[in-house]
């Protein structure tokens, strides 16, 4: 089976396949030109997020990183303690509040902070800002807070990244009243107001600023750029207030990134503003931990001092989620947190276990759906926006980022499926798979844009492959519609002739279209000849006019007979039938019609001899050959004149075993094919084992007599005297072979078979062949 759809590849392709390749170039194009004109975007978001949720999700909890969530929960509790809400106040909370938690964070050894919000504005009391700075200093915590870009911010100076990172420290910091019993720690005590440290020009932009850069000296994305497209309005970094700005570790931008349709897919790390460079939160952190200087891209690669990460060639890359926030890191509430600095300011035992935060990053972000800090994701619609950034920490310490393939590899999958597409179709032309290919072919695509991104972390686009996929589908079927109604029409005039017109418009309307290109099947040949043709035009050499009426009437009557069975007429050689039975329609019976047909034949012959001889005409005795075997069936001949019929070595024994009634005295002799394919439908006697000029091997050939059950008595006793003396003759007992056939040919001397074995008998008796062994030659 496989063997043959290969062969029916190779000879479609032969015929159409210039009309396939011109398919899937033209459908690669359109799908390329879609894709390129940002048609496919939605449809590619909506594919890659599925693919990414069913085969990355469920990845195990992150170890290296802990999110300590500001949810609704940590917010009621307190607001509810009157206590804690007049020390913090109400929601956003005065930034004494993040000293108590990065005093607790220190303490339980965490490893950095992260803090996905921007203190971009100074409070009514100075000394709140500057105690938490002070906090930052004395903890030595590592410490990172978020910065946004606007359009209304101030330029910033350029950078000197030669210079220092400016760190400076407040004249005053006021101290922290020790907690008292039964009462929480209150704000800080009332102090002479300090004065608030300024950074200004060079040093506020060096402090901003980190350096990052393309090796090949191309730009970074600008301020205010998403992943779908750039932005076409200026935007500058907002400083946080002027007391963290040199109190904190770093700060990076927290702009949410998000594509078209709002969903949080991909990041792009570092951005500039004409300016300076910078950089994300969750890579100044990680330069700093890694001891980098800059931030450098190169070809696909983000190096971070020794560390490199593989990104795509525009310097960004996707998120590798692996799944929901609270399913891929442990979510610590920031009550808990709070509470557990007021325990251990007193002394007592701590709620969470003493490993929560150690060696661990701490992204710090609010979860509570009124903080407006709620994203989509592939993941979820509405998924807190520190998601981000703990995913990009978490990759960017131990993990890989998802990637593009490169154009050309999309390109290159493109249109192998639009060939594929294209060949498919054109080749098998089945409609169950025109109708199943297209879901087929998206699910593939699905399954594999899906195992890559889980293997490979690498994204091959789907919606661009899958529209050419489609595309050169839907132009194959119009090309098959096309192609089978020229066929259709084509085999309604090549075959009304030669085939019942009944049989011709069934196989039409059961799409068994024969394959004119040719193909290899089993068919049953039938050969018939007139004998001595050549004596009987002789009598009418004088009257041609009227040899070609009793021509064309002996023709009509053998091949109506012929086409009532089902059988294709073939051609005519003068006065010789050729005719085909299971081509160009499939028939799993064509022996046993190849048979009926031969018999049918014979009794209108037998019908016209009694006309003809009322008119005076010559005898028309026929001979007739049935073979069936393997033979390649299809359209030969010349661009001139071609014909549908069959060649092979069955079409050859066919034509000799018309040609050997003559030596057996028979009239329809059969092949060992046939009668094995019809015995249990036909009356045959074996006439003998015969071997074929330029052939080695013997095969046993039969006269077909009549259909099952329609042998008369006195055939079915001269067939069984018959299959006696043949046994005898086998033997080389050819005395005794005569001497039943001279009995039986004494009482049904018209039989042929029974003389010619008769006279074969007689003949060895008086010159014994040399090598006998029950084969006859059968000549040319």
């Amino acid at each position: 089976m496989a063997g043959e759809m290969w062969k029916r590849i190779q000879e479609r392709w032969r015929h159409h396949g210039r009309v396939m390749m011109g398919v899937a170039l033209v459908a690669t194009l359109a799908a390329w030109a879609c894709e390129w004109a940002g048609g496919l975007e939605s449809t590619e978001h909506i594919a890659y997020d599925e693919a990414l949720v069913r085969f990355t999700g469920g990845r195990e909890e992150s170890k290296q990183v802990v999110v300590v969530a500001i949810d609704q929960g940590s917010i009621d509790e307190i607001s509810q303690n009157a206590q804690l809400q007049r020390n913090f106040g109400n929601w956003p909370y005065t930034r004494t509040l993040w000293a108590r938690i990065a005093q607790e964070l220190k303490a339980a050894g965490a490893r950095a902070v992260l803090f996905d919000a921007v203190m971009d504005e100074r409070t009514a009391d100075e000394s709140v800002d500057l105690g938490f700075a002070q906090v930052l200093r004395e903890t030595g915590l590592p410490f990172y807070v978020g910065m946004a870009s606007s359009a209304s911010a101030k330029p910033l100076a350029r950078a000197d990244f030669q210079a220092p990172v400016p760190l400076t420290a407040p004249e005053a910091a006021p101290a922290a009243r020790p907690p008292q019993d039964d009462s929480f720690p209150e704000e800080f005590e009332d102090a002479p107001a300090p004065a608030t440290p300024v950074l200004a020009g060079e040093a506020l932009a060096r402090a901003l600023a980190f350096p990052a850069r393309w090796t090949d000296g191309r730009a970074l994305p600008k301020l205010g750029d998403t992943p779908s497209k750039p932005s076409s309005i200026r935007r500058y970094p907002v400083p946080p207030t002027p007391a963290l700005v040199g109190a904190v570790n770093g700060v990076g931008l927290v702009d949410m990134e998000a594509d078209g349709d709002g969903t949080i897919r991909r990041t792009s790390f570092a951005y500039t503003d004409g300016t300076n460079t910078y950089v994300t939160l969750p890579v100044r952190m990680m330069a700093d931990l890694l001891g980098a200087k800059e931030v450098t891209f190169s070809g696909r690669t983000l190096r971070l001092g020794e560390r490199a990460w593989r990104v795509d060639d525009t310097g960004g890359a996707a998120l590798d989620y692996g799944g929901p926030l609270d399913k891929r890191f442990k979510m610590v509430r920031l009550f808990d947190v709070l509470n557990d600095w007021i325990h251990r300011s007193k002394g007592e035992a701590l709620d969470l276990p003493a490993d929560t935060f150690q060696d661990k990053v701490v992204v710090i972000g609010g979860t509570a759906v009124g903080l407006n800090d709620i994203k989509a994701t592939p993941f979820s619609a509405a998924e807190p926006g520190l998601v981000k950034q703990a995913t990009v920490v978490d990759t960017l310490l131990s993990g890989t980022f998802i990637t593009r393939a490169p154009l050309g590899v999309d390109l290159g999958l493109t249109f192998f499926v639009a060939l594929l597409s294209a060949v498919l179709l054109m080749t098998a032309r089945w409609t169950p798979l025109e109708v199943a290919w297209p879901v087929a072919l998206v699910v593939g695509l699905h399954v594999l844009t899906g195992l890559l991104l889980k293997t490979a972390h690498t994204h091959v686009r789907m919606a661009m492959p899958a529209l050419a996929g489609v595309g050169a589908s839907v132009a194959a079927l119009a090309f098959n519609h096309l192609v089978a109604n020229r066929e259709t029409q084509f085999i309604r005039q090549a075959f009304h002739r030669f085939m019942e017109p009944k049989l011709v418009e069934q196989m039409i309307r059961s799409r068994q279209l024969p394959r004119l290109d040719g193909e290899n099947k089993e068919i049953s040949a039938f050969f018939s000849d007139i004998r001595g043709f050549s004596t009987f035009s002789e009598r009418f050499k004088e009257d041609p006019r009227q040899l070609v009426r009793i021509l064309n009437t002996y023709l009509t009557a053998v091949s109506g007979a012929l086409l009532r069975e089902g059988g294709c007429l073939d051609k005519y050689i003068g006065d010789a039938v050729v005719c085909l039975f299971g081509a160009p329609m499939a028939q799993e019976d064509h022996a046993v019609r190849a048979c009926r047909g031969a018999l049918a034949a014979k009794a209108a012959v037998d019908a016209l001899r009694v006309d003809f001889r009322e008119k005076g005409f010559p005898d028309v005795y026929t001979r007739i050959g049935v073979n069936s075997a393997v033979n390649f069936v299809g359209n030969f001949g010349s661009d001139q004149l071609f014909s549908y019929t069959a060649i092979g070595d069955g079409m050859n024994l066919a034509a000799r075993l018309e040609g050997a009634n003559k030596a057996y005295g028979s009239v329809i002799m059969i092949g060992p094919r046939t009668y094995e394919l019809a015995k249990e439908h036909i009356e045959v006697r074996e006439l003998d084992r015969v071997r074929v000029a330029g052939k080695t091997e013997a095969v046993t050939v039969y006269e077909l007599l009549a259909l099952k059950g329609q042998l008369d008595a006195s055939t079915r006793n001269t067939v069984a005297r018959y299959h006696e003396a043949l046994g005898l003759y086998r033997e080389a007992r050819f005395a005794e072979a005569a001497a039943v056939l001279e009995a039986e040919a004494a009482r049904s001397p018209e039989d042929g078979p029974t003389a010619k074995l008769l006279e074969r008998c007689r003949e060895y008796l008086e010159t014994p062949p040399e090598k006998f062994d029950g084969v006859a030659n059968l000549e040319k």
